[in-house]
């Protein structure tokens, strides 16, 4: 354990849980916008000019599941957005994790160092016109240093450099939330860091029905608030509403294969796996789009299940 921070909150961290902490940042910077708002996915009123490219990307992403065509939108992205960055980062992230070629993979721990820094430097400059967006992109920044950190020194050397960026990182939380402590984009990336933390890892003062509490009563879009809603429930064990909340999430992006996969996932674990099969197998079908990493877990999980059935049938 080490202590940080100035509510002394102590953390244990291990690769498995801080991977599940990138993925949920990743999560949480990266999401899907609906036409009617096409430059601002969070907010119906007082909304926030994000720019067509970055947009796109979003939409390829969510919508689409299409990492692939995010990349291509990104490459054009508006270059004032810290949100635009902090997906590159999170896609470099993705990458890092899932490659064995060691020259791709120094590309992506090289992309992923230079689009957080990136993410914090426009950051820094929003915080002149829009504080709140301001210091949640700071927040983003600073956990995506993390992933950097930890990935390229190692659980042990890199524990002391992460957790004073995440200390700093919550420090620009409270002040977006003293800003506008209903802001649904604030509640969507904060409930997911939240979420993931206490489930995760040891935070004595983390509260994961406050956490799922945020994405249900302010986050926004509906979509993402109810994909890190069935993400809470699956790891809380709670598999009914974790089974609702997805079925909401993929009624809204019926074409993205991760959203299938999750759902494949907690039928797995409610011990139906005859009917999550199809569900692997069908985010298997638009493996093109999806970063490798995530392909070769969702393969590893198909044969998995595929095998359970097999010894019972047995």
């Amino acid at each position: 354990m080490v202590n940080f921070s100035s509510k002394q909150i102590s953390f244990g961290f291990n690769p498995k849980q801080l991977g599940r902490v990138m993925g949920a940042t990743a999560i949480a910077i990266s999401f899907w916008a609906t036409p009617s708002f096409a430059k601002d996915p969070f907010r119906t009123s007082n909304p926030r000019p994000i720019g067509d490219k970055t947009e796109a990307a979003f939409r390829a992403v969510f919508e689409q599941g299409n990492y692939k065509a995010a990349e291509t939108f990104l490459r054009q992205a508006e270059p004032d957005e810290p949100l635009a960055y902090a997906l590159n980062a999170a896609m470099a992230y993705n990458n890092f994790q899932g490659e064995t070629d060691p020259q791709k993979k120094q590309a992506s721990i090289d992309l992923l160092k230079t689009n957080a820094a990136k993410t914090r430097e426009a950051a820094d400059r929003l915080l002149k016109t829009d504080p709140l967006r301001g210091n949640l992109y700071l927040a983003v920044g600073n956990f995506l240093d993390v992933g950097y950190v930890v990935g390229t020194q190692g659980i042990v050397r890199g524990t002391p450099q992460a957790l004073g960026k995440i200390q700093q990182a919550f420090k620009n939380l409270d002040e977006a939330e003293k800003i506008s402590p209903q802001d649904p984009e604030l509640n969507l990336i904060k409930g997911y860091i939240e979420l993931v933390l206490s489930v995760n890892v040891s935070l004595p003062l983390s509260n994961p029905g406050q956490a799922l509490d945020r994405l249900e009563k302010y986050a926004s879009p509906r979509y993402l608030a109810d994909r890190g809603l069935a993400l809470g429930y699956r790891d809380l064990n709670q598999l009914d509403k974790a089974l609702v909340a997805i079925n909401r999430a993929i009624a809204a992006a019926p074409t993205n294969p991760e959203l299938s996969y999750l759902k494949a996932q907690i039928l797995v674990r409610q011990g139906n796996n005859k009917d999550s099969v199809a569900l692997f197998q069908k985010a298997l079908n638009q493996k093109e789009q999806l970063p490798q990493g995530v392909v070769k877990q969702i393969q590893r999980e198909l044969d998995r299940t595929q095998r359970r059935l097999q010894n019972k049938g047995q």
